[in-house]
């Protein structure tokens, strides 16, 4: 990180057991110990050194899903991420269960184990459970944005300026900050007040409109696809920051928002729109527009996307289906035919993979070419051969539920190894650990700051 040789000092604040000033003058053991968990340090040690991201710290203040998966990208890359938490509430999803890993060592908590959802995002973060209500907490606050090179917050806009941790204070203290700013609507334009839920955000930029069954209501997509496209975008833009700082040794404000990246993920669906000025053309359940036959359909026992994407690939769907004569038929000759007449083909594909299973579907087409794929459930995807295969489920040890599966990072490096270093903490559990080695407190004064409230 980018240093500037100089203590900014606060302004002295009253009603705290530590006055601000007090925690922007002690002294900092920086570098003392990399900040990753780790069960074997030497092995971690070298581990982390080969990632993209080693070396830089984030602060991360945010909560549920667009923020929390921003984070865990930066820490699955190598960054060491302090995870601030509400001391006793923690991240909301952490009430977000059932179903939840049980705790299994006999420690009395508020939660009956640690739910899914919040395993699913918070892998290689440190938790300091901190309440910041009050000038103390602010100040902790103040100290490790000067310590970190990143700082990620999901607040509504604005709302962090009354403790004083917006960009415009935290980049007085720190110069060189990323500091990234993730919301519903973003910083401007006249729904920036709107609290930003990725279902709402899908009905409002026009992906739900898009989605589902043909002449059937609108659906939402499975899963909160429009968080994890804005914290996808977010850690772009924050790497992206990071390496323009390089040369200019200044951070910068970054504002992305659900809405935004909704718009942006609608790809050529919207530039048909621009293009032509018109509307969409609806819903399609699995079926595409202007493809076909492109879609899935029912087998003997479940169901299987294939695609007969161009003339080739429909005549290799046809011989496999053992009807040639399709290929030589009139009415399909071309994908428009086809496309004008969608129903009849749709139809006799169906009727045709309806007369065997899956399985069997899948060994007739192996080799073929032609694209397809059974329709998995989950637990079938999470017991693949091949993700199984890409590592993509990986095994740790949780400190209170045992043995956890936990999904993997999906990016794989020639020269690096993204992985899950540490599980996702438990709430508070790195407070004294945080504290101590990056602000260099000592036991006592974590003590004190935890019997008035402050941490936990």
């Amino acid at each position: 990180m980018h240093t500037f040789g100089r203590v900014v000092r606060a302004a002295p604040r009253t009603g705290s057991r530590y006055p601000t000033s007090w925690f922007t003058t002690r002294p900092c053991r920086l570098g003392r110990r990399d900040i990753s968990t780790t069960n074997d340090a030497e092995t971690q040690k070298q581990l982390v050194e080969k990632l993209p991201l080693a070396g830089i710290k984030v602060l991360d203040m945010t909560r549920v899903l667009a923020g929390p998966y921003c984070t865990q990208i930066l820490g699955d890359l190598g960054a060491d991420v302090i995870k601030i938490e509400h001391p006793t509430r923690g991240d909301d999803t952490r009430s977000w269960g059932p179903p939840d890993a049980p705790y299994i060592d006999g420690v009395e908590r508020p939660f009956p184990g640690e739910s899914a959802y919040y395993l699913s995002v918070n892998r290689n973060k440190k938790s300091v459970g901190l309440a910041f209500n009050n000038p103390t907490g602010i100040a902790i606050l103040h100290k490790l944005a000067q310590q970190c090179d990143v700082l990620v917050e999901n607040y509504l806009p604005g709302s962090l300026a009354k403790y004083q941790l917006d960009y415009a204070t935290l980049s007085k203290l720190n110069p060189s900050l990323v500091y990234a700013s993730v919301t519903g609507y973003g910083q401007t334009g006249p729904y920036r007040d709107r609290a930003g839920y990725d279902v709402m955000v899908e009905a409002e930029m026009g992906l739900m409109h898009i989605t589902g069954e043909r002449d059937r209501p609108p659906v939402k997509v499975g899963v909160a696809v429009t968080d994890i496209m804005t914290g996808m975008y977010t850690a772009i833009g924050i790497q992206a920051a990071l390496y323009s700082r390089k040369e200019t040794g200044l951070g910068q404000w970054i504002d992305a928002s659900l809405s935004d990246v909704q718009v942006a993920g609608l790809a050529n669906i919207a530039s048909s729109a621009l293009v032509t000025g018109k509307g969409d053309s609806g819903r399609w359940g699995t079926a595409h527009a202007t493809v076909v036959p492109y879609r899935a359909y029912k087998t003997k026992d479940t169901n299987i996307a294939v695609g007969g994407c161009n003339d080739r690939l429909y005549g290799i769907l046809c011989d496999k289906l053992q009807k040639p004569e399709w290929k030589t038929d009139p009415r399909f000759l071309t994908n428009a035919l086809r496309v004008q007449h969608r129903e009849t083909i749709d139809t006799l594909v169906e009727s045709e993979l309806q007369t065997k299973t899956t399985q069997q579907w899948l060994e007739i087409f192996e080799g073929s070419g032609m694209p397809y794929a059974a329709v998995n459930d989950i637990k079938g995807t999470i017991n693949h051969e091949h993700v199984l295969a890409r590592g993509m489920i990986e095994e740790v040890d949780h400190p209170a539920v045992g043995k956890v599966k936990l999904v993997n990072h999906p990016v794989k490096y020639s020269r690096a190894e993204p992985r899950i270093r540490s599980p996702p903490p438990l709430l508070g559990q790195h407070t004294d650990e945080v504290l101590m080695d990056v602000l260099g407190l000592g036991a006592e004064e974590v003590k004190g700051l935890r019997e008035t409230g402050v941490v936990a």
